[in-house]
């Protein structure tokens, strides 16, 4: 998902980005897709913005099962909620909506209990394991889902890599490992999710006044976003933290980066491949993408002999020089030895053997600005690359 905000394995922004990312939950397989109900129609150009905003990334999303919206048992609307309706009524203001249509909107909104569940940690966290989560999103369905996509999308896709510098294996690779090319978008109306996250995020969070603030932000964009295209705001499905459309972008993702790519004068991310690429291929330039610049470099690290403590200290953040990074003891050979830039010690655990690790550069992080984990990134970048190699290229 796309929009950043910390999850299990750091901060991100999509929902991209949204919810911790533990390794070992399930991820619902294609034949478990259900039927999408209608989306929306293409979204009118009011209301896009270019620039960057820090979004807890698309998201997005770390690929806990989604569970389906016909699962959830809803409770009363908000209309009865004083407090809600009070939300509505400075909403209104705030954006300059009219107040009769917001609180209309709120007050059909449903409480789903499931949601509240659902955001909450993880009771007993499940050891990372990079082969098991890998083994998930680079498998032979995957593959020849992301290369049919490719191939019918290959025109767009080199025109967003002149455009924007992002490579179609990245590019692929994100919408491949968000919704298996729009396969599981979610069903979940996104109008409930964001209500209920947004006036019932369950106290026990340990971060709670944060994450309510945060989706309070993210139901003011969403608002905003269907009144502005004059769709109905009943409509939108999504997951259930809010996330949507191919890429899973939150509604502030939505609002800062998407762009009419296909050039019919609207912006449509849950039925235009063409402004999906776009717009992926968009907010990776906003997050500083480099274009050329390779996502990682293979590492040697040796125990007793590298400082592993201060290179993994500052995380997934390219800190050092390679200077500095080979003289604590990690060795680089080739290309790695002449990249132009800071690089981090990547560390992805698996369970009970041996870590694997690689030299992560600025556009590996900025990978992680979808969302806020080495795992994912990781999976986006070997799908992607997965997926050229079954194009030949």
């Amino acid at each position: 998902m796309s929009v950043a905000f910390p999850s299990a394995f750091g901060a991100s922004r999509h929902l991209a980005a949204l919810l911790s990312l533990w390794i070992g939950l399930s991820v619902v397989p294609p034949s478990a897709a259900t039927p999408l109900p209608k989306q929306p129609t293409k979204h009118a150009k009011t209301g896009k913005h270019t620039g960057a905003q820090k979004m807890g990334a698309k998201g997005h999303k770390g690929q806990r099962a989604q569970p389906h919206a016909s699962k959830a048992t809803p409770t009363d609307g908000y209309a009865s909620r004083p407090d809600a309706m009070q939300w509505a009524d400075e909403a209104a203001t705030r954006m300059d909506l009219p107040a009769d249509w917001v609180r209309q909107q709120i007050g059909q909104a449903r409480r789903i209990p499931l949601i509240e569940q659902l955001v909450l940690p993880a009771p007993s966290p499940v050891a990372k394991n990079w082969a098991a989560y890998r083994s998930r999103f680079i498998e032979s369905r995957r593959i020849e889902a992301g290369a049919a996509f490719w191939q019918r999308h290959q025109a767009t896709l080199a025109k967003a890599e002149q455009a924007y510098g992002v490579p179609a294996s990245i590019i692929v690779g994100i919408i491949g490992v968000e919704t298996l090319y729009g396969q599981h978008m979610g069903n979940f109306r996104i109008l409930d999710a964001l209500a209920t996250l947004a006036f019932d995020f369950p106290q026990a969070h340990p971060r709670a006044r944060e994450r309510q603030a945060f989706f309070q932000g993210e139901l003011d964009h969403f608002l905003r976003m269907a009144q502005r295209s004059g769709n109905d705001a009943q409509s939108y499905r999504g997951s259930y933290a809010g996330a949507m459309g191919l890429p899973q972008f939150m509604p502030s993702s939505w609002s800062h980066y998407a762009v009419d790519f296909d050039g019919d004068g609207r912006i449509d991310l849950f039925n235009s491949p063409g402004d999906t690429i776009g717009s992926v291929a968009n907010y990776f330039k906003a997050f500083q993408w480099k274009a050329g610049m390779p996502t990682h470099y293979p590492v040697t690290v040796t125990p007793g002999q590298t400082d592993m403590d201060t290179l993994l200290a500052p995380d997934i953040l390219p800190t050092f020089s390679v200077e500095s990074f080979t003289s604590k003891g990690a060795q680089l050979q080739g290309p790695a030895l002449q990249h132009n830039g800071l690089l981090a010690l990547i560390e992805l655990r698996n369970g009970e053997a041996a870590p694997s690790y690689v030299a992560g550069t600025e556009n590996f992080y900025a990978v992680t600005r979808y969302n806020w984990s080495s795992y994912y990134a990781m999976a986006v970048i070997e799908l992607g690359q997965a997926v050229a190699e079954r194009m030949g290229r």
